[in-house]
């Protein structure tokens, strides 16, 4: 069901961002907080706004700050069809004046991932989420001076720490095996190889495996600490070799990588099971 952006006042805004926020910083830090508790304070501070409106809101900011390249909070799964006056400008300008939080944004975007614990490997495969709309307004913060710190994306930052991309490629390894094993079929899950590893980037996927049939699957493994709509970047080689191999080709993404990792995947074309939108440019020479 989608939902008609709502008119919300620029000081109301501000409130619920601020708010928002403050419970992003703690849950960047590790911080408890009730989400409950916050909806329920800012009732008694705006305008005859029910439970279900805020947390609409507190939706489309989390929007808004993926549209920017900043985690959003676990649980508020963004919301793109949001009401353009007030609320990026206000997202941006609390976001950038807010030091510790862009701190510990970057801190965790670079941060040595911790090896979780994970009692029954199978069971942190999850459905993939629902296909999300493109974002609302495509180039809002395309602009240097729009973005925090000077265009530090912080998402792109942490999809390029590597030490987190090998933990993910090692979960997927095991997930991996373990599926096979459950399968009876352990001759199969001793043949995965980490072709991250072994051949490189070129290869343009991370992991072969197999079906129970023993058919090669080629898996490409994607790994952030965030929720499951958050973003991730592919390359123009492993979006070819998708398209070359699309009926061995997999997509697996690792999200809330830390206490409680979870896992979808989705097999075929990456530009067939995901919106791909163009991020880079690559300057050859001189316009005349």
């Amino acid at each position: 069901m989608l939902w008609m952006a709502e008119s919300w006042s620029e000081n109301e805004v501000e409130l619920i961002v601020a708010d928002y926020l403050d419970m992003l910083a703690a849950e960047m830090t590790g911080r408890p907080y009730s989400k409950t508790e916050h909806r329920r304070r800012l009732i008694g501070r705006l305008r005859d706004r029910s439970e279900g409106s805020i947390e609409r809101k507190h939706q489309n900011i989390s929007a808004v700050l993926l549209d920017m390249g900043v985690p959003y909070i676990d649980g508020y799964k963004p919301l793109r069809n949001y009401q353009r006056q007030f609320l990026p400008d206000k997202v941006l300008e609390l976001l950038v004046s807010d030091e510790s939080l862009l701190d510990t944004l970057e801190r965790n975007a670079l941060a040595e991932p911790q090896v979780p614990s994970v009692r029954d490997i199978l069971a942190i495969m999850e459905r993939p989420p629902e296909q999300p709309g493109r974002p609302a307004h495509d180039h809002i913060y395309e602009r240097p001076e729009a973005r925090p710190r000077a265009a530090f994306d912080y998402l792109r930052q942490e999809a390029a720490n590597a030490r987190l991309g090998l933990a993910g490629e090692l979960l997927v390894i095991n997930f991996e095996k373990a599926r096979l094993i459950h399968a009876g079929r352990e001759n199969l899950a001793e043949k995965i190889e980490h072709i991250a590893q072994t051949e490189g980037a070129v290869a343009g996927y991370d992991v072969r495996s197999y079906e129970t049939t023993g058919h090669d699957r080629f898996i490409e493994a994607k790994t952030t600490r965030h929720g499951r709509e958050t973003p991730f970047y592919v390359t123009r080689n492993e979006l070819a070799v998708s398209r070359e191999n699309h009926e061995r080709y997999w997509l697996y993404r690792v999200y809330r990588y830390g206490d409680s990792p979870r896992l979808y995947s989705l097999s075929g074309a990456l530009d067939r099971t995901f919106i791909l939108r163009p991020h880079d440019y690559v300057a050859t020479g001189v316009a005349s």
